[in-house]
């Protein structure tokens, strides 16, 4: 199960698409999540990008808070392509974030 819900999952995809523009407020945002946030944001990211298959999302959590030694915000945002592996590991877990992404429009 996700623990963290989409509309924050599709807040830092549109924040890291605004690049330098929204880099402070997408800092604040990750480091002002919890825990549990944190480390299931980082694994949605990590199956998107196919370092674990969807039906291993409980294994990439558990990967996640294990080995969480740099801060989450520092992490996801030296990733490349943050925004398109959050979308594509949302996409593989079967999460539909149509209504979230049309507040952001």
């Amino acid at each position: 199960m996700i623990e963290i819900s989409a509309d924050k999952v599709v807040q830092v995809i549109f924040q890291a698409r605004e690049g330098a523009v929204a880099e402070r407020e997408l800092h604040a945002f990750i480091d002002g999540l919890n825990d549990d946030e944190k480390a299931h944001l980082t694994a949605i990211a990590w199956v998107g990008r196919g370092a674990f298959e969807a039906e291993a999302y409980a294994e990439a959590v558990e990967t996640a808070y294990a080995e969480a030694t740099v801060p989450t915000d520092q992490y996801l945002m030296g990733m490349p392509h943050l925004a398109e592996n959050l979308e594509a590991g949302l996409e593989a877990l079967g999460v539909d974030v149509t209504g979230e992404e049309a507040d952001f429009l």
